[in-house]
């Protein structure tokens, strides 16, 4: 038989794994006394912070990520509130990736939550396809736990796959072939796709586009003119099937931020989660073998209003440089923030540059920093670094006692974003 009719021309090239309700759905399979129960799972112990996860018993009531807790006690009065794991969900991930390479090789991890695997030549028809995408789910049940359900999602590039996912949830498996395009596509909302957020959405929507149908008819052209940039010419050629590459990204920030719990929330206090989001990035920063040229505060006080700043320095590592530039922004923020409460704050680390990729120096001495004195501080740093790695987070912290980040100072998931496993000790 010639290679070229070997396998059937199916089109189909993605298949796309999509968690459903990942937090919530880890916690039930951890504990069964949950099973079946709405859950919520959230950052802090109070009712005035937000769901980051919501079981499908819950979601039946409208609860989502994103619902305030106290909203949801009304609207739900039996939901059980869990306090987030961060560690035993990225243990999961790993076992998650474990299984699922048994089955396809794992092309790329897209989030904490999601996985996209190209389907060989030998494996794109309808049904070699879907008995891969059954197989992971029989190996899930089994290998991970029965309550960490998954919807499948097989098109003809990873963009399709992925919006597949979405058309039948929980433990769904759907096709999105050719021939499917783009009728399938009408019964979704904007806010359906990937890269089309409420900003997005609003300016469709000026545009007079407001649904599938309107936004298919748009040539490519005026796709990019809607979106302002090239980004909308590529999402006409993704929607309708074409496999391109994936844009290759650099890493160009390290950071941390916190939602406070409200005994943290005065100025003094909040002053505490700034400096150990502080001592984590540059811990971070460190062990991925970066140095950063900036650091940018933020602060959310609690009307809702945000304080911003930022301070450049020479490249630096060394977390008594970035703690010097945090107590200066700090105190001009606070001077506008007149004693208000602080909610929420944010600490990134920019202008990163690979330690193998810096010049040598010319002179030990530079006009706004002291190399020699900066070699030294590095020192220190990487020594407290082994000592938290050995003896546990916050054994030894700078310029604040152990027992005052221990309440604030362990990692969170984005799901844009997995932590590796050591960052649960920095």
């Amino acid at each position: 038989m010639p290679l070229d009719n070997a396998f059937p021309a199916s089109g189909l090239r993605w298949l796309y794994v999509d968690f459903n309700s990942y937090f919530a759905s880890v916690e039930q399979q951890m504990r069964p006394e949950l099973r079946g129960k709405p859950i919520a799972v959230v950052p802090v112990e109070t009712d005035a912070t937000c769901a980051i996860a919501a079981s499908y018993e819950a979601k039946a009531f409208g609860i989502k990520t994103g619902t305030p807790i106290w909203e949801a006690k009304k609207i739900c009065p039996g939901i059980i509130c869990v306090l987030a794991q961060h560690e035993r969900y990225v243990e999961y991930h790993h076992r998650i990736l474990e299984e699922v390479d048994h089955h396809i090789p794992v092309t790329a991890v897209c989030s904490i939550d999601e996985v996209a695997c190209r389907l060989m030549d030998n494996e794109t028809s309808v049904e070699r396809a879907t008995a891969i995408a059954h197989s992971i789910k029989r190996g899930l049940a089994k290998n991970v736990g029965e309550y960490v359900r998954c919807s499948v999602g097989i098109a003809q590039n990873r963009y399709l796959a992925k919006v597949a996912t979405d058309l039948q949830k929980p433990d769904g498996l759907t096709l999105l072939r050719p021939g499917d395009l783009p009728e399938r596509l009408f019964s979704l909302k904007l806010r359906d796709l990937p890269g089309i957020g409420r900003n997005m959405e609003r300016r469709l929507d000026m545009a007079g586009i407001r649904d599938m149908r309107a936004l298919m008819a748009l040539d490519a052209q005026h796709m990019r003119k809607a979106w302002g940039s090239v980004w909308g010419e590529r999402m006409w050629h993704l929607l309708r099937g074409a496999d391109l590459p994936e844009e290759e990204t650099s890493r160009r920030t390290v950071g941390h931020s916190h939602v406070l719990a409200p005994e943290m929330r005065e100025p003094a206090k909040a002053k505490y989660v700034a400096r150990r989001l502080t001592l984590k990035a540059a811990s971070r920063l460190r062990r991925m073998e970066y140095y950063a040229g900036a650091l940018s505060l933020s602060a959310r006080i609690e009307n809702g209003a945000r304080l911003e700043g930022g301070m450049r320095c020479y490249r630096a590592q060394d977390s008594m440089t970035f703690l010097h530039l945090l107590d200066k922004l700090w105190d001009g923020l606070m001077r506008e923030a007149r004693g208000a409460r602080i909610k929420k704050v944010s600490i990134t680390l920019h202008e990163l540059v690979p330690a193998n990729g810096l010049q040598p120096e010319l002179f030990d001495a530079l006009p706004d920093s002291d190399m020699l004195e900066r070699a030294k501080s590095e020192k220190i740093s990487r020594a407290l670094d082994k000592i938290n790695h050995r003896f546990g987070r916050d054994s030894v912290s700078v310029g604040m006692l152990p027992s005052q980040g221990r309440s604030f100072s362990g990692t969170k998931i984005a799901f844009t974003r997995i932590p590796d496993v050591e960052e649960f000790l920095e």
